[in-house]
């Protein structure tokens, strides 16, 4: 069980917490501060109605201005996100001690050295790496950053020698040194890709708003990576599109791009999906590639991937930790050489606190991560996004493109949009489809209303006034889950947590199979 607790700058704040601990009898696990002052708790899990005690015991500590649960401490997050990290980068990469000890490494300095990582913790620098005395580098007076043509396997490798300095009051201490090696070929397929033609594949995207020129910026670096993208954003907002276009960019664009939805397939056909099945697997069987061996070389999309089976969640953890395989039927291990992209709609942050998904699977999706904003948030595109929809709407149905009155543009950029994209899309398409003369109106976009509507209370009312609040508050949520569909933005927008808002949503039933956009 984790705490992160919001408080004051104050002296003796976090005693006062931790006798607080100390007088429930709880074993405190773990505590971290960090830089904006809030303090993280990991403790054992303990009776609900302990629990609920304890959290009205916090608040009342003077200072305290919140208390929730999180699904994990900001180290662990760090810790395994950098190991993952490091673990998807192609070239050899090693940390070692002031002594020239390797204490840290990637998956590709197991392969080249064909070691276990207990040998390979126990090895020198210079017992692996030649052409350079690291000995006498970290030995020196002044350690700077420097690149130094090495041995490595008996090969050509350059490496990007970094001390690692850690502060101490006013000087720093040396604390070691990460060690980047990048082969010859490595180095030519990068210089390839520098004096290639610069890829066209993010310049379909209307980018004007500051948001969205942030993301495609984000986009096009985290594409000429190799490790795990998350994209996470509303329904409706391009997630597949920007996949796709960081597929297009990064250097396995000649391989397949191939996709699973996770929320429409069956765990017994998915599995066949991915992992195909060998000849006489099934009756008069033939054999069929999985998406994983269609992808080799390429990428593979996992669509909506909160909405995995956890027994697919399981499998797919389990190929990511060995990247092999074994297909149906077929007892030969295959490997896998695919980039993998995931997109959702849901947090999974949230997901993981629910227990619906896995929190290592969270970690090894989550290499990378780009937030697409809703269209409300991007209101700068909303008109070159028009003209562009009805430029392709106008071409498929072989009419001039139609022109916008100055009530439809007002109302297109006050529109909160909470289908995004794809509601506009079909919005115009229906208006185009049915406009008389070449001009649309406001009138034409039929979309649901999303103003809030005008109530009052009759004085003969029957109920309390808890049950009409309570009403209220039901309504309100209601009208505000389309624009706001995660626990998180909905509880931003309301200024409370997003615990206290899971627990109204579940309350009241309201989630996105209640509510109509």
């Amino acid at each position: 069980m984790r705490l992160e607790i919001n408080c004051e700058d104050r002296l003796g704040i976090t005693q006062d917490v931790i006798e607080i601990l100390s007088d429930y009898h709880i074993d405190l696990r773990g505590i971290e501060i960090n830089a904006m002052g809030k303090i993280f708790l990991d403790f054992p899990t303990i009776e609900f109605t302990d629990f609920q005690v304890l959290m009205q015991k916090l608040r009342r500590v003077n200072g305290i201005t919140d208390v929730k649960t999180t699904p994990f401490m900001p180290i662990q997050r760090e810790r395994n996100q950098l190991r993952a990290l490091l673990q998807t980068l192609p070239d050899p990469v090693v940390s070692i001690d002031t002594q020239g000890k390797i204490i840290l490494f990637n998956d590709a300095v197991i392969r080249g050295l064909e070691l276990s990582a207990e040998e390979v913790l126990q090895t020198h620098i210079d017992d692996v790496i030649t052409g350079f005395n690291f000995t006498k580098w970290l030995e020196g007076r002044e350690i700077y950053p420097q690149t130094q043509r090495v041995k490595f396997l008996e090969q050509d490798y350059i490496a990007d020698l970094l001390p690692v300095d850690v502060p101490d009051s006013d000087k720093t201490i040396l604390a070691g040194a990460v060690v980047m090696l990048k082969s010859e070929v490595r180095l030519g397929q990068q210089i390839s890709v520098f004096h290639r033609a610069s890829s066209n594949s993010f310049s379909s995207f209307d980018a004007n708003s500051s948001a969205m020129k942030k993301v495609i910026r984000e986009a096009k670096r985290m594409s000429e990576l190799d490790g795990n993208i998350l994209i996470t954003g509303e329904t409706g907002t391009g997630k597949e599109q920007i996949a796709k276009a960081c597929h297009d960019n990064s250097r396995r664009s000649e391989g397949e791009f191939v996709s699973l939805n996770c929320a429409s397939i069956p765990d017994d056909v998915a599995e066949t999906e991915l992992f195909g099945y060998a000849p006489g697997a099934f009756t008069n069987a033939e054999g069929k590639a999985g998406l994983f061996e269609q992808a080799a070389g390429g990428t593979i999309l996992f669509d909506e991937v909160s909405e995995m089976s956890p027994q697919l969640q399981a499998k797919l953890l389990r190929v990511l930790e060995y990247g092999t395989y074994h297909q149906v039927g077929d007892s030969r291990v295959k490997s896998i050489d695919c980039r993998i992209i995931c997109t959702t709609c849901r947090d999974l942050a949230d997901c993981v606190d629910d227990g619906t998904f896995r929190e290592d699977l969270y970690y090894r999706l989550n290499v990378l991560s780009l937030v697409v904003p809703s269209l409300r948030e991007r209101k700068a595109d909303i008109l070159p996004l028009t003209n562009r929809i009805l430029l392709q709407h106008s071409k498929k149905l072989g009419i001039q493109i139609p022109k916008l009155s100055k009530s439809c543009v007002e109302y297109l950029q006050g529109y909160p949009w909470p289908g995004n994209i794809r509601q506009l899309k079909n919005a115009l398409y229906r208006a185009i489809s049915l406009m008389d003369g070449n001009e649309i109106t406001k009138d034409a976009i039929q979309v649901p209303s999303c103003s809030a509507t005008v109530t009052y209370i009759d004085e003969n009312f029957d109920g309390t006034l808890e049950q009409e609040v309570k009403k209220f508050e039901r309504d309100m949520l209601k009208r505000l889950y389309p624009s706001y569909p995660s626990t998180r933005q909905l509880a931003k927008k309301l200024g409370l947590s997003h615990t206290a808002i899971a627990n109204k949503l579940r309350e009241y039933g309201i989630n996105k199979s209640t509510v109509k956009y």
